[in-house]
């Protein structure tokens, strides 16, 4: 085991890395931004996904089925890809690897967050529907103050924890070319020769960033079921 770790310890080089910091900051904010972006739109999509199957007629419902369906059977790199060749090809245009990403990421993660907020919305008793209407509320009325802020309350955690799953998956854009985290430091590392210090960097900064986020999900779930 010595033989193994002392070698590994021997490269890394803490100033090296320190001097590459603000080239790798650029990357980890950008990663940053095209999580919040997506994350944001995602959830959009995806409540409106979640309402179209459980609300829309027959034809809208299996419009959204067949979506969700859809993209949750596919790898995410090939929709990355799809969307950074296939837009520029139908707009005639190139609209640059962070448009085509957020994009790619935006729609795939939709699928996702859908099941998630439709399981949310149906997992309120529908006795609670049935009461909102004995009290005089509209139905509209009724998911806006009685079903939706329930059902939200139990949704959070896991829709964070998707997103932390997201912010994993940022790092697959290195396919296209964008500067994000990972390519930064992949760029770096064989600039300055240092390959296992740089990834062992990344793979440090992944975990703390995520393990800590995951440990906030977990708190605030268990904050949730306490009250």
């Amino acid at each position: 085991m010595n033989s193994i770790i002392g070698p590994l310890m021997g490269n890394i080089d803490p100033e090296i890395i320190a001097s590459a910091m603000p080239f790798l900051w650029d990357g980890l904010w950008t990663s940053f931004c095209l999580l919040l972006l997506a994350m944001t739109g995602g959830i959009a999509l995806g409540a409106t996904l979640a309402v179209m199957r459980i609300a829309g007629s027959r034809p809208v419902a299996a419009f959204a089925t067949a979506y969700v369906n859809g993209l949750r059977s596919v790898p995410l790199i090939m929709v990355i890809f799809w969307f950074y060749l296939l837009i520029p090809l139908a707009t005639g245009r190139p609209i640059g690897a962070f448009t085509s990403a957020l994009v790619a990421f935006t729609i795939f993660e939709a699928a996702y967050y859908s099941e998630i907020i439709r399981a949310g919305i149906q997992s309120v008793s529908r006795q609670q529907l049935a009461a909102a209407a004995a009290s005089g509320l509209r139905p509209l009325q009724a998911y806006r103050f009685v079903i939706l802020p329930q059902a939200f309350r139990k949704m959070t955690p896991i829709l964070l924890s998707q997103s932390i799953a997201l912010f994993q998956d940022t790092s697959l854009v290195y396919v296209v070319g964008l500067h994000d985290f990972m390519t930064a430091v992949s760029v770096t590392a064989n600039r300055e020769g240092h390959l296992v210090a740089f990834y062992l960097f990344a793979t440090a900064v992944y975990f703390a960033l995520c393990f800590t986020a995951s440990q906030s999900v977990q708190l605030l779930k268990r904050t949730m079921v306490s009250r």
